[in-house]
């Protein structure tokens, strides 16, 4: 993906010097594979130099695939020789050779996190697995995800308003309310399109759990083989949307709400002010979709159309529904992180495809809380579902005021502390910094702290929530180290109306 030559930082296998070039054009992909479906969405990218670094200029879509009913060869496996032929054909459907595509994003959700869908769906992209980002969303991960991808963080920045995003798919649905650009707290529901099938027939072909509660809610007798009476499908959507509606706006939602919860529910403190919906549903809630696939897609967006229109936050559409997940897949920028650094041993590096954590440290202050900055950290892996301790992470910070002993080591301590069983297992210690004491820190950690495992401590780069980054080896002639910082693209606040 990356490699050195004189010094200089060269991008994929093309050489070209990114420290001599202003604009880099990449094309790239977002992979989106989920229990209910599956879909592609290329994307040609512009980059610009800003300062030393390299920031996405513009972004056009160049193919968007099918949507694909995910193929399943039995007992919750993905069929991944089907799965495979729709890829491919998709890639010939854009025109476009795999070996073109400079950087992409591979986003798993639902049954293909199990750990064999997920060796199946690897196997697939093996030969790109360098220029690609992937990610195992779970349902915290997924609701940010497609809070990001569909605007709504964006447009609450834009418009300073709360925003809450309700991305509707197959099997659940995700809330997220964004406040500032951030998303502030999300939950999500046993609630979707694809919990209840009909094949060619018509007739009942699966039935999941959920769907029989909110048939016993409906008073609707399900029979797997039988055709169902078309009203009594309308009445298992409407019980679907207005259980929905309980978890989006009550502070207290009923019992059968709090039994289809798969995390913890919303404090709804205050109502949103703008409701955003995503997912394959929402194309229909917008009137982009009118085919039916055998499911409660269509019903179940009529009857969230019809609340929504009662509820009282105003309803508007987002740029990206369906695919708001993976709509823009990566973005690469290239930063240099020089002279007050700490890596030991040197050998630790290179390091590739780091995800990036950003907690919200209170640095401020004479003296630092090391239990305040433990906790902070540790909510922070839990808020991008990195908790379990078992893969390299980078903490970004933003450092503060002085760098005397006392804010250091207290400020090392809190990390540490948060990151003990990474530490355990031998994995690195990776803290990237904005300000220039990622040398004093590292230096801390190994001699005042005594960490036996790899440290690496950079600073002078800027990261924020959803990057990865990699970390090259030592430049011999500056004892500088690259590093590649790829972001998933999301729409930025110019494309979103007021």
């Amino acid at each position: 993906m990356t490699g050195e030559a004189g010094g200089r930082v060269f991008f994929s296998s093309v050489r070209r010097s990114l420290e001599e070039e202003d604009e880099i054009r990449l094309l790239s992909v977002g992979i989106d594979i989920g229990s209910s479906t599956s879909h592609l969405l290329f994307s040609r990218l512009v980059m610009e130099r800003l300062d030393d670094r390299y920031v996405v200029a513009e972004r056009t879509v160049v193919h968007e695939s099918e949507i694909l009913l995910t193929p399943y060869a039995g007992d919750g496996l993905i069929d991944a020789a089907a799965l495979g032929g729709f890829i491919d054909g998709q890639y010939r459907a854009a025109g476009i050779d795999r070996g073109a595509i400079d950087t992409g994003a591979l986003i798993l959700t639902g049954v293909a996190v199990r750990r064999a869908n997920a060796r199946a769906i690897g196997s697939l992209f093996a030969a790109q697995a360098g220029k690609f980002v992937s990610l195992s969303a779970g349902d915290a991960l997924e609701a940010m995800l497609a809070a990001f991808g569909s605007g709504a963080a964006a447009r609450s920045i834009q418009s300073a308003r709360r925003v809450m995003n309700v991305d509707i798919g197959g099997g659940t649905a995700k809330i997220a309310v964004c406040e500032g650009g951030e998303v502030i707290e999300s939950t999500a529901l046993d609630v979707g399109a694809r919990l209840l099938c009909l094949d060619g027939r018509g007739c009942l072909e699966r039935i999941e759990p959920p769907a029989r509660q909110f048939a016993a809610e409906a008073g609707v007798r399900l029979v797997p083989g039988e055709r169902p009476d078309p009203s009594g499908l309308a009445r298992i959507a409407e019980r679907m949307a207005a259980r929905l509606f309980d978890a989006m706006g009550s502070a207290a939602p009923e019992p059968a709400t709090r039994a289809l919860a798969r995390i913890p529910l919303l404090a709804n403190a205050r109502a949103p002010d703008i409701v955003t919906f995503s997912g394959g549903v929402a194309e229909y809630i917008y009137g982009r979709e009118q085919r039916e696939y055998g499911d409660l897609g269509l019903l179940l967006a009529q009857a969230v159309r019809a609340k929504a229109a009662l509820w009282g936050p105003r309803v508007e559409q987002p740029p990206a529904g369906i695919r708001a997940t993976v709509v823009g897949a990566s973005q690469y920028t290239v930063q240099v992180s020089g002279s007050t650094i700490f890596v030991s041993p040197q050998d630790a590096l290179p390091l590739r495809n780091v995800p990036v954590v950003t907690p919200r440290l209170a640095l401020e202050g004479d003296m630092l809380d090391a239990n305040a900055l433990a906790a902070a950290v540790t909510a922070a892996l839990q808020r991008v579902e990195l908790e379990d301790g078992e893969a390299p992470v980078a903490l970004c910070y933003r450092w503060a005021g002085s760098a005397t002993f006392a804010r250091l080591d207290a400020f090392c301590r809190g990390i540490t502390g948060a990151l003990t069983a990474r530490l355990a297992r031998g994995l690195p210690l990776i803290l990237v910094g904005s300000g220039d004491v990622g040398g004093v820190i590292g230096i801390h950690c190994r001699e005042e702290l005594a960490l036996a495992g790899p440290v690496v401590s950079i600073d002078g780069i800027a990261l924020k929530e959803f990057d990865f980054i990699d970390i090259g080896a030592l430049l011999d002639t500056s004892g500088a180290v690259p590093v590649v910082i790829k972001s998933l693209v999301f729409p930025g606040t110019d494309k979103i109306s007021a």
